[in-house]
């Protein structure tokens, strides 16, 4: 799923008051994580994922993610990352890109 810089700035926006449903710890991305990551983007669509461990690795351990969630990544800042996904039923889907 690849965004324009306009829906990247738009969702990086809405998802400012939110806060890191998933931690990347010690234990780095495990399924356990992926799991996680899986529920959260299917509850929330957008969600903020914060890395305490890995910090130096966090771009590829992103990249990671988003290949195997099939989400995409919104913005990184600081050590959180911003995924989203829209949701696959249209009845339920919260977020509308511009």
């Amino acid at each position: 799923m690849n965004l324009s810089s306009s829906q990247r700035k738009y969702l990086r926006g809405l998802a400012h008051p939110l806060k890191p449903v998933v931690m990347v710890g010690h234990g780095g991305v495990t399924e356990s994580v992926m799991a996680e990551v899986e529920q959260a983007l299917n509850v929330h669509e957008l969600i903020k994922i914060r890395f305490n461990e890995f910090k130096d690795e966090k771009t590829t351990l992103c990249d990671r993610i988003v290949e195997q969630s099939d989400a995409a990544i919104a913005g990184i800042i600081g050590h959180i990352a911003i995924l989203y996904r829209p949701q696959r039923d249209l009845s339920k889907r919260r977020i509308r890109l511009p």
